[in-house]
């Protein structure tokens, strides 16, 4: 990947934000501005920046939901995102929805442009952003997260590294021997029936109708399969 060059950086403040995009600019990276929700969504998809700064209170829609909307597009930046409010619980919502760091008012151009150089350095390093998508799931194996449909999804240990092998070669139909053999490692003492229980967890963390299932199907007699493109 090239060296990232490009901060897309969303705000409505203009005060502020002259000031953060002179900042940017005297780093030597270009700095796109937008001053509401739906010029920033706009602008990812036409000029695909290499990082957003992207302030939560903006004039239409809150910058939880443009952040969202920027994963649901498949766009994998990283985001680093702005609040007056100090309160936790605003960290977590950013961090769930997919932000990569976070950064409360007021604060110095000087520190938000350490963060921003600190999370360029650290987000494309060593394939940062190498994601798989397919069937609305999206894979970060190097950061172990997964989102359906830009929504982060609450998967542990095991459960991340079943589904990265499953959404790995959708329509492949695993035995849960192989499944084990990939996941948990020829060196594993238990049984195959660790593969169902992990499966039926999957399945209530991803399907709508876990009953049902859409992307995590049984295929009678083998095993188990993520669903092909032709699901």
């Amino acid at each position: 990947m090239p060296t990232p060059t490009t901060v897309l950086l969303v705000e409505d403040d203009a005060s502020l934000r002259e000031t953060v995009q002179l900042y940017i600019e005297r780093e030597g990276l270009s700095c796109l501005v937008a001053i509401n929700g739906a010029e920033g969504v706009a602008q990812v998809q036409c000029f695909r920046p290499d990082l957003v700064v992207l302030d939560i209170v903006l004039p239409d829609v809150s910058g939880f939901q443009v952040c969202q909307e920027v994963r649901a597009l498949g766009y994998f930046v990283p985001i680093l995102m702005l609040t007056a409010r100090a309160e936790e619980s605003d960290r977590i919502q950013g961090l769930a929805i997919g932000a990569d760091d976070y950064l409360t008012k007021p604060f110095s151009a000087k520190e938000l442009v350490a963060r921003v150089n600190a999370l360029l350095r650290r987000a494309y390093s060593s394939g940062y952003r190498d994601v798989r998508q397919t069937q609305g799931i999206a894979i970060d194996p190097n950061q172990r997260h997964a989102f359906l449909n830009g929504s982060l999804l609450d998967l542990r240990g095991k459960e991340f590294d079943l589904l990265a092998q499953l959404a790995d070669r959708p329509g492949r139909a695993y035995t849960r021997e192989q499944l084990l053999e990939h996941v948990w490692g020829l060196d594993f003492a238990g049984d195959t029936r660790v593969v169902d229980v992990y499966i039926r967890k999957l399945r209530e963390k991803i399907e709508l109708t876990p009953s049902r299932p859409e992307y995590i199907q049984t295929v009678w007699g083998v095993g188990y399969r993520f669903r092909g493109n032709e699901g």
